[in-house]
């Protein structure tokens, strides 16, 4: 499929975690690092990445992406937009010198396209799995790890207590987190804090959930290309 991506180097899932710090590691660093809770400080406010969809974002009730949350795409079909829709958040991340790394894609990304959106290839690292299993603890690993700007998943027959384990993990480590899934799951709930579908039909999009406000009633239109 033409070049692809000129990843550092693949990492298998049981590469993914963050090693443990040097025994001679200083109490700073450990607090930088986030490898240790200070008692007493308070939270820090949410964050949140704009998804670069202005008419998206104007209903969404934080205005993007929230930053330490799991959110899900759901869509009826491949190359509907889907990983489109995801790709300005990702520019400015990797941009701004944050990892981008995608586990266990269905198709390995075609590099040109993704240059082309802005995003900064030399951020970007790919993981693989040998099962379905695997991804996701991949994918829970880096996201707890707090390492990474994005962490991009294709979760597969992953029930509420995966989907779960993502979501805690995501707001561990402090990092977005962005899970494609088919259109069918919007059946059974999920403890995403956004889910929005792509209505391919219609070029539009509908926001299913989102943590914070009710979800809009009107579709957003969206282009695709």
């Amino acid at each position: 499929m033409g070049a692809v991506l000129a990843w550092p180097q693949p990492l298998a899932a049981n590469d993914a975690a963050v090693g443990t710090p040097a025994p001679d590691a200083g109490l700073e660093d450990l607090l930088d690092g986030r490898r240790l809770w200070k008692g007493g400080s308070f939270p820090a406010a949410p964050s949140v990445h704009a998804t670069g969809h202005a008419a998206l974002d104007a209903v969404l009730p934080a205005g993007g992406w929230p930053g330490s949350a799991l959110s899900e795409i759901l869509h009826a079909a491949e190359g509907v937009g889907e990983v489109r829709l995801a790709w300005p958040a990702l520019a400015r991340l990797s941009q701004a010198g944050e990892r981008i790394v995608l586990v266990a894609p269905p198709h390995r990304p075609f590099a040109p396209a993704w240059q082309n959106a802005g995003i900064a290839l030399e951020r970007l690292h790919l993981v693989s799995a040998e099962s379905p299993k695997d991804a996701l603890w991949a994918a829970e690993q880096c996201l707890r790890s707090g390492s990474c700007g994005a962490v991009l998943c294709w979760p597969q027959l992953a029930d509420d207590r995966a989907l779960r384990r993502l979501q805690v993990a995501a707001e561990t480590g402090q990092t977005l987190a962005l899970a494609w899934r088919p259109l069918q799951a919007a059946r059974n709930p999920s403890p995403a804090a956004l889910r929005i579908a792509i209505d391919a039909a219609a070029s539009a999009l509908r926001v299913l959930k989102c943590r914070g406000g009710m979800a809009p009633p009107q579709s957003i239109p969206f282009n695709a290309h």
